[in-house]
């Protein structure tokens, strides 16, 4: 079974996330403190923020978009909803509201006749690889490219994208 692990965190609910991080550190810190005494607030500081970065990664860990061979899964750390793959239209990789790269599906909704399903968005690719970071989106542009091939979904690539992946990642540019 193949899987590919996408998706982009909406900035308003990434800033939730770390608004629950810092309240998360500061009620550790304060119940430490509260227990122990003034002496104790570096103690309290170092368990809140284990406590606080180990809540930002099981928040942005689950969060996210999962393309597998059945289904496409959005998840939140709440909740999770399975679209089927014949409700995706085409894919599209162009610049977003923010200048960088956005490759995104378009949905059929039935009743609304657009909806749009960010998986990844990257800053544009300006030279080759540099980077742990650049190496992993390059992978997942890869994985995501590949499972929209084998489902025979149309991908809509701008060629200046699509000349600069080929040019810095060695990416080949979509077969139609």
């Amino acid at each position: 079974m193949t899987m590919v692990r996408a998706g982009v965190v909406p900035g308003r609910r990434a800033a939730w996330y770390g608004v629950a991080g810092v309240l998360v550190t500061a009620g550790i810190c304060g119940i430490v403190v509260g227990m122990f005494g003034v002496n104790r607030v570096f103690t309290g500081l170092l368990l809140g923020v284990a406590a606080g970065i180990s809540l930002l990664f099981l928040l942005f860990g689950r969060d996210g978009v999962v393309l597998t061979d059945q289904s496409i899964v959005r998840r939140t750390p709440w909740s999770a909803s399975t679209l089927a793959w014949d409700r995706v239209v085409a894919g599209r990789f162009a610049l977003d509201e923010n200048a960088r790269w956005s490759l995104a599906l378009d949905l059929n909704d039935g009743d609304e006749p657009h909806h749009e399903l960010v998986l990844l968005s990257i800053p544009p690719v300006v030279k080759p690889i540099g980077s742990a970071y650049d190496m992993r989106k390059r992978e997942q542009v890869n994985e995501i490219r590949g499972m929209l091939r084998s489902k025979r979904i149309p991908i809509t690539v701008l060629p200046e994208i699509a000349d600069a992946l080929t040019l810095h990642w060695r990416l080949a540019p979509p077969t139609r």
